[in-house]
């Protein structure tokens, strides 16, 4: 066997070695969050493997691993395949800490429903009284949550003045496309009072992104993922207990 073939089932096995998952997905803003997290922790030592949901032989993973632990979780989502123990969205490090130790984690606090939108701004003082109401109302019932902030200061904080166009269909034709930006880069210009709004160009490429897989380099680069994919789900049919 070559030194070049030797290293690759190297790395084929030490990938395959891990139990410890972190599915994570394009344009996911606690994603964003949570990869500096995880690439310092691989850094330290951890066996954690990175897998992109967007890549089809990822999300069959994540299927069957939400099917045997009866998990409903999007992205971040940790998970040990092992045991079935994990995270659900993003947490600090500390906690994926605790995770990596095999400590149960307790998910954070839910609300027991959606906050009430609050009104646009310019919005009548009638419109923001009945707001207040209902998000009193609200308040009350989550009491549980950390950090709810009162009515006047979520009414203080930059809100849009009209509200911005549907989401594209990814799947959408270019002519569809190049239409719904012309009416998200309106609607941005309106609103410039906002943070960090994105023009329409970054958030059509990630849409694009997320529905197009990257070309393959090369054909061993082709039989390497072929491989690792087949470990990787060869694995966890066994631990299923698929034969």
């Amino acid at each position: 066997m070559s030194k070049v073939k030797e290293k690759n089932t190297q790395v084929i096995e030490e990938e395959q070695s891990s139990p410890l998952y972190y599915f994570y997905s394009v344009g996911c803003g606690f994603c964003k969050k949570a990869d500096p997290i995880v690439d310092e922790l691989i850094n330290e030592g951890h066996d954690i493997l990175k897998l992109d949901t967007a890549e089809p032989e990822n999300r069959q993973i994540v299927e069957e691993l939400k099917k045997e632990y009866k998990v409903q979780c999007g992205t971040p989502w940790f998970i040990n395949a092992e045991t079935g123990k994990g995270v659900c969205g993003y947490r600090e490090k500390n906690i994926i800490e605790k995770w990596l130790n095999g400590e149960d984690i307790p998910a954070p606090p839910r609300p027991t429903a959606p906050m009430p939108k609050p009104p646009l701004m310019g919005a009548s003082g009638k419109e923001e009284t009945k707001w207040k109401k209902e998000y009193k109302k609200w308040s009350e019932e989550n009491s549980h949550l950390p950090n709810i902030q009162s009515a006047n200061q979520i009414l203080s904080r930059p809100r849009p003045k009209t509200e911005p166009p549907k989401p594209p269909n990814p799947q959408g034709t270019d002519e569809e496309l190049t239409l719904w930006g012309k009416e998200y880069d309106k609607w941005k210009d309106e609103n410039s009072h906002l943070p960090n709004l994105q023009p329409s160009s970054v958030i059509l490429q990630r849409f694009k992104q997320q529905t197009q897989q990257p070309p393959v380099q090369n054909t061993q680069g082709l039989e390497q993922r072929i491989t690792i994919m087949e470990q990787k789900l060869d694995k966890l049919m066994s631990h299923l207990g698929v034969k």
